[in-house]
């Protein structure tokens, strides 16, 4: 989701400061946030410094709208048992996971194609809105497999509202950890340590913050989830290829937003996602090179609200 350079200056981005960010800095921001959005402000391409939001729109679904029942974040899961291997900060998350019997399967060196969704499929959703048997069968398929993560780390390509294409490295510790590196030359990352949400510019040293709670991620980053009865399902479709299912989220500031998820048929993955802002704007982001097995290190999703130059971990 883009936002205007006047509501840029409005949002909680900020240069160091001594004795750091005081406690309940990141209302303001969002309260900010959506008095800009609310005033019709027009998204702006997906380019320096607007890319930075771009970034935020796209991976996590960060600012696509503050759901009016937002979730109470949860406990942290206990520390790894015994036997359980750590990715460290400093370790590359790009190995595949050991495959059950030879020979393996090696590691997509090219990123997949994003699917980028026909932009008619956002039609306004009827509140009488039903579905069949085999589309509960595939919300209750796509819940199991989303509620049955603990941990996932691979590599992702996102596709903006302009075709801008970015890469890089994700990391997700449920429930409510989250860090996506972008590759170079891009200086964003973004990490959520389970209560609040950081996008942080190593190049300008400044870094926004957003309760966790109150973005569309949570639906993700959740221990677990039903999606019929936790979210509010719109369409449910398949194919030979994918499931796709599309939640949307009706605010009376901001507007509606939507999210899509697409998980392959053959093999029950997840495959990518689509947010879809207030003003229409799609950003895709398709992962890849998945692993389930490897559990990061904690230290990866700590925040340091004084040091916005270093990435976290």
């Amino acid at each position: 989701m883009e936002f205007s350079e006047q509501e840029s200056r409005n949002r909680h981005s900020a240069k160091v400061a001594a004795g750091g960010l005081s406690d309940g800095s990141a209302a303001p921001a969002q309260d900010s946030a959506l008095t800009n959005v609310s005033n019709g402000l027009a998204p702006r391409p997906a380019i320096s410094p607007g890319l930075r939001r771009t970034i935020a729109a796209g991976v996590g679904l960060w600012l696509a709208g503050v759901p009016a029942f937002a979730e109470p974040v949860p406990v942290p899961k206990p520390a790894p048992k015994s036997g359980e291997k750590l990715i460290s900060a400093a370790e590359p998350g790009r190995q595949r996971p050991p495959q059950p019997a030879p020979p393996p399967v090696a590691k997509l060196t090219t990123p997949p194609e994003p699917i980028i969704p026909d932009p008619r499929r956002n039609v306004p959703a009827s509140i009488f809105t039903t579905f069949d048997a085999k589309q509960k069968a595939d919300a209750a398929k796509v819940s199991a497999y989303l509620s049955s993560l603990s941990t996932l780390v691979g590599n992702f390509v996102q596709v903006g509202p302009d075709g801008t294409k970015l890469k890089g490295d994700f990391y997700i510790m449920k429930p409510g950890k989250v860090r996506f590196e972008y590759d170079d030359p891009s200086p964003i990352s973004m990490v959520a340590d389970g209560q609040s949400l950081v996008v942080r510019d190593r190049k300008l040293a400044t870094q926004d913050v957003y309760p966790l709670s109150q973005t569309p991620l949570r639906y993700l980053l959740s221990d677990r989830i039903d999606l019929l009865r936790d979210t509010n399902v719109v369409a449910i479709t398949s194919d030979d290829l994918y499931i796709s299912i599309i939640i949307e989220e009706r605010n009376a500031v901001i507007g509606t937003s939507r999210l899509m998820l697409m998980l392959g048929v053959k093999d029950g993955q997840l495959k990518q996602w689509t947010v879809t802002d207030p003003q229409g704007y799609d950003t895709t982001v398709a992962i890849y090179n998945l692993d389930t097995t490897r559990r990061p290190d904690p230290a990866m999703f700590k925040i340091d609200f004084t040091d916005y130059g270093t990435p976290p971990g």
